[in-house]
């Protein structure tokens, strides 16, 4: 008697509910690939801020371990920046332009692969700048595409005399944030006269605005690029903690 096959051996009954669960597996993979393939494929900490920051100096000593010679930069750094304790593997570091020209043009090209956001402010002149600082934050906070990503403040140029500690300029972000987000509501309900986007105001609306009201994790630290006044500890570690 000749072997039977496998078709022949199944009991017709049985073919269609082994086929569809096949094709339940398939499915489930397809779309476990596609829930969490988007954010292991980001790989990338984005060095942001306005111009004068302290960006590029930044980049240097986390990429080359040493200050380099910097100016207004209109032009984006890439490299590379090995993980530390411990831990193996590397991150793209990407120095995006202050300029307010060009800041947003290049945050478009790269948030998508934003694994986390590195804001520097100069601390000395941190008053004077307050404003312009608040306005670019809130709109990075806002954009959808990094409402999951995890956010590093850090109040560089500690190293001047006028310069305003991180819980300074945390308290006094949020008083302008809190300011911001009530005009721009504003703006949107005389703009369409409905209520506003309920994904632009940032925080609880039936509070004043602080950081921990956001779901992205917002973290403040000293910092200071000055040769002789080396610390970006702070910055090395957070990134290694969030890789």
């Amino acid at each position: 008697m000749p072997d039977a096959s496998v078709a022949d051996m199944l009991d017709p009954a049985m073919i269609v509910p082994v086929l569809v669960a096949l094709l339940v597996v398939v499915l489930t993979a397809v779309l476990l690939k596609f829930a969490f393939g988007g954010r292991s494929s980001r790989n990338a900490v984005l060095l942001v801020g306005l111009c004068d920051s302290g960006k590029t100096t930044l980049f240097g000593q986390l990429t080359e371990g040493k200050a380099v010679k910097t100016h207004t930069s209109i032009k984006k750094n890439q490299g590379t920046y090995n993980l530390q304790e411990g831990k193996k593997g590397s991150l793209q570091l990407v120095d995006l332009p202050g300029h307010e020209r060009l800041r947003l043009l290049n945050l478009d090209e790269h948030k998508a692969a934003a694994k986390a956001i590195v804001y520097l402010l100069d601390s000395s002149t941190f008053q004077r700048d307050l404003r312009d600082i608040a306005e670019f934050l809130y709109i990075l906070l806002v954009d959808a595409a990094l409402a999951k990503t995890p956010f590093l403040i850090v109040c560089n140029k500690q190293d001047m005399a006028l310069a305003k500690s991180e819980k300074v300029v945390k308290g006094m972000l949020e008083k302008e944030i809190n300011m911001l987000r009530v005009t721009r509501q504003a703006a949107l309900e005389g703009t369409d006269g409905s209520s506003g986007n309920n994904n632009t105001f940032l925080g609880r609306k039936d509070k004043d605005f602080e950081f921990t009201q956001l779901q992205q994790q917002v973290v403040f630290v000293e910092c200071s690029c000055l040769e002789g006044k080396l610390n970006v500890t702070g910055v090395e570690d957070w990134i290694n903690n969030v890789a």
